[in-house]
């Protein structure tokens, strides 16, 4: 099998994208910033079911930061309202995805809140693939939680402060019920983590594009795949040990 080919026995179990260039795209067609985020929908059907027919378990989608409450309060009110009309439950249905999310949930109007724990309860029982929203959703937000987390039991004496390990700082994340992702892609063009996953992408192949998100294809995909599949793990290893590993 050669670099251009994708090898179906080596999928990554979790692949976790930061959707950009929603907004560069409508205003590439002189069009409403909320018509790119709509068009972004219509990718996110798409490229769902593509990572449920490749086999992939868990997907995770970088949709609104905490930085994002920073925007005009119009674009804001009109992503609000597009995922309420997006959140389709016959497509995680058909499909058979579970559908979660994380962020913090406190900052998000009642109904878009109530309308995600409806989804998150009607799909519980779907095993096929989770698709993870990360919606008002930030890795520094996440990770000074979980330290307030462990400072609250070590001062009520439930934890031991010789006992606080990686796994501890990790069961007290909110993405602690899904492994940590193999491989992130990020689009539009852009260089950067944008505050997403830091704890989680510590090991991670990261695969950057130009293409904007809206028009990003179940091809693009697979190709992200490809690269992740052409790169060697190593784990802080050194190359040979890690091709004796992998030749177990």
């Amino acid at each position: 099998m050669n670099d251009t080919e994708l090898n179906m026995q080596r999928i990554p179990r979790h692949i976790a994208i930061i959707m950009d260039g929603n907004g560069r795209w409508a205003t590439k067609r002189g069009l409403p910033r909320s018509a790119g985020h709509k068009e972004g929908v219509e990718t996110v059907k798409r490229i769902t079911e593509e990572a449920v027919r490749l086999g992939v378990e868990y997907l995770t989608l970088y949709t609104f930061s905490t930085e994002n409450w920073n925007r005009p309060s119009d674009e804001i009110a009109a992503l609000m309202a597009l995922i309420l009309d997006s959140l389709e439950e016959e497509i995680f249905m058909a499909n058979n995805v579970r559908f979660r999310v994380i962020g913090d949930r406190s900052k998000l109007p009642s109904v878009v809140n109530n309308k995600l724990a409806e989804c998150e309860r009607n799909t519980a029982g779907n095993s096929k693939m989770t698709m993870i929203v990360a919606l008002s959703y930030s890795a520094r937000w996440e990770i000074t939680k979980a330290a307030k987390q462990i400072a609250s039991k070590a001062v009520q004496g439930k934890l031991d402060i010789s006992q606080i390990s990686e796994d501890t700082v990790s069961e007290c994340l909110n993405t602690s019920f899904m492994p940590d992702p193999e491989l992130l892609i990020r689009t539009g063009g852009e260089f950067r983590l944008s505050n997403y996953l830091l704890w989680q992408c510590a090991y991670t192949e990261l695969y950057f594009c130009d293409t904007y998100w809206p028009d990003f294809s179940e091809k693009d995909f697979q190709q992200a795949i490809i690269s992740y599949q052409s790169r060697q793990r190593r784990f802080g290893k050194t190359e040979e040990q890690a091709e004796a590993e992998n030749a177990k």
